[in-house]
């Protein structure tokens, strides 16, 4: 085994670097909150709600540029037949960003929430929210491990260990870093991270360019060399697929606690709103060196360098492209520092992912749902607990799936097919009730499993129509495998019908209570009736008696302008005295009282 003795030492030195910068910010802000009674375990979810525009900018746009995205993105600008045209991830996310800062950031930042699943509690009930979570934490889930995955693979070629050791190795790391503190050292050490990998990447570019086996990118974009052009083509049989993708990472980009808890910790909704804007515009810039990385790889005679003749898409390793061309192609002294920048960089993406779904772990299942009289002391154990549960589950996977840009897509099914619409649902219709939810959820999760997954081995059982069985060689195994590949939009259908499925059914179960069709007696969700009984609504309780969970343990706010099931689920101390006036004008319960 060769150990290259300078990378080690590369990547030691910037790992010590974020470790610093990370307990420095941990030192610095432990007592944030404490002035205006705010809990412990609130301020390491959401900070204290102070974050501003310079490190704000950083975090938000390090949110997504961490290892799947620098990683992901060369490795489809290298993949023949794919090439630029199929590398969707730098525009798609990017938009997502707009789209979230235009329609989302502000109403929920303005609310006060503190976590995404907040709202889903508000109007749904706890047990869905339960429901939603599960595939807001696999979504993270993947996103950890497409992390976890590319920074495995960055250390197996510094280092010539087996991937899955380093994969586990880089866990363990990144599962301890986020012990050290909570949103303020992720915030703080998203600077160090960004500032690593544009440094990092761009200092190793030039002398990858003009490496004598580097043949003229301007020319492998369009004519074949080596390889197919890397500028890449859609084929009109894959229109749709790609239509389908895009859909996927601009909208499924949006519902994620990772994104909503950097809105949620902005120190107004208006600097929520600015925040998404400069991370949309830094996405497209940190993609930069990651494109060109991978079109010189389509450019080069791999037979003059230090690889070997065989190319790294003929051995199975295109996903880790990246870091096979800052080790082949540059300078040892720049190579083991691009890589060490930008080892250390994704790790600080990893902890932001983890300590998303414990956040969401700790309050919307553990406190809510279990442990209404749960301590801050409690909660924060409770998160800290699940930092090490969740991240062994993001190692599991990161072992067990092939392509880093696999599980980037797959991050984003399940939240963009079951949680995006419920997330249109609950801020911008009307009306939508827990029946309507449940029924949204089972649409979009039959309709998207039953297309099935090729990077789970899953097949599918609903084949959409456009429908074609492709044959896989694997590189290494020479084994051939039959693939069923679905050519229809069915993600953004199932999505689609997820949206309208919660809208259909919300208000046939308002009407069929309403109008007396059905007793009130059935309405077991408690998701129609309940919500035009004053006696319940006026009580400081949640739910149903005999299963009641007192909104003085569920939010503390101090002073307590409200005891209204809104005020659950907000920080009204944290909002202007005319933002609670508008949201006490537009409010389901003062709606609901004017009824009466």
């Amino acid at each position: 085994m060769t150990i290259h003795v300078e990378g080690l030492v590369a990547i030691a030195v910037f790992y010590l670097l974020i470790l610093f910068v990370g307990i420095w910010a941990a030192w610095k802000n432990k007592h944030s909150g404490e002035a205006e009674g705010t809990d412990r375990s609130e301020t390491i979810m959401v900070g204290g709600r102070d974050i501003g525009l310079f490190v704000g900018g950083f975090t938000m746009t390090a949110t997504w540029v961490g290892g799947g995205y620098i990683n992901g993105t060369a490795e489809y600008v290298y993949l023949p037949d794919y090439g630029l045209a199929w590398a969707q991830a730098p525009f798609g996310y990017a938009l997502s960003l707009v789209v979230g800062g235009l329609f989302f950031a502000k109403p929920m930042r303005s609310r006060g929430y503190v976590t995404m699943l907040d709202p889903f509690q508000q109007l749904y009930g706890k047990r869905m929210g339960g429901l939603l979570f599960i595939p807001a934490l696999m979504g993270e889930i993947f996103w950890s491990a497409a992390i976890l995955s590319a920074l495995g693979a960055t250390l197996s070629v510094i280092v010539d260990i087996n991937i899955k050791m380093s994969v586990v190795i880089s866990a363990l790391i990144a599962i301890f870093y986020t012990l050290v503190g909570g949103l303020y050292s992720v915030a703080y050490t998203d600077v160090v991270q960004l500032f690593c990998i544009f440094v990092g990447l761009w200092i190793s570019v030039p002398f990858a360019l003009t490496n004598p086996a580097v043949s003229d990118i301007t020319v492998t974009a369009v004519k074949q060399v080596y390889q197919s052009p890397w500028r890449g083509t859609i084929l009109r049989g894959n229109t749709w697929v790609w239509i389908d993708n895009f859909c996927l990472l601009m909208l499924g980009g949006i519902p994620w606690q990772v994104y909503f808890q950097r809105v949620l910790s902005a120190s107004s909704a208006t600097y929520a709103q600015v925040l998404s804007f400069i991370a949309a515009f830094g996405c497209l810039v940190m993609a930069v060196p990651s494109v060109l990385i991978g079109a010189i790889g389509a450019s080069t005679d791999w037979n003059q360098t230090s690889y070997g003749a065989v190319p790294p898409k003929d051995k199975d390793e295109a996903d880790m492209i990246l870091p096979i061309v800052l080790q082949h192609l540059c300078p040892p002294f720049v190579s083991f520092f691009g890589l060490g920048a930008v080892s250390a960089a994704v790790m600080s993406s990893a902890d932001s992912s983890i300590l998303s779904a414990s956040s969401m772990f700790a309050r919307n299942i553990y406190q809510l749902a279990f442990r209404q009289s749960a301590s801050d002391r409690e909660i924060v154990w409770v998160m800290r607990i699940t930092i090490f549960v969740f991240g062994g589950l993001a190692t599991l996977m990161a072992l067990v799936t092939g392509t880093v840009y696999g599980l980037w897509y797959l991050s984003s099914d399940l939240v963009y097919v079951i949680i995006f619409p419920q997330l249109l649902s609950v801020l911008f219709v009307k009306g939508t009730n827990t029946y309507g939810s449940v029924a949204a959820y089972l649409f979009g999760l039959v309709l998207r499993i039953g297309g099935g997954e090729p990077y789970l081995g899953l097949p599918p059982f609903i084949y959409y129509p456009g429908w074609t069985i492709e044959q896989r060689i694997h590189h290494l195994t020479g084994e051939t495998e039959d693939v069923v590949i679905q050519k229809f939009p069915f993600k953004t259908i199932s999505m689609l019908a997820s949206f309208l499925g919660n809208v259909a059914f919300s208000y046939l179960a308002k009407y069929l209570f309403e109008s007396g069709k059905i007793s009130h007696k059935y309405d077991i969700l408690d998701a129609v009736v309940s919500k035009h009984s004053g006696e319940i609504m006026d009580k400081t309780t949640l739910v149903t008696r005999g299963n009641n969970i007192g909104l003085s343990e569920m939010a503390p706010v101090k002073p307590r302008l409200s005891v209204t099931l809104a005020a659950a689920f907000t920080r009204r101390d944290t909002l202007p005295t005319e933002t609670v006036e508008e949201e006490e004008e537009s409010s389901p319960d003062s709606s609901h009282h004017d009824e009466e």
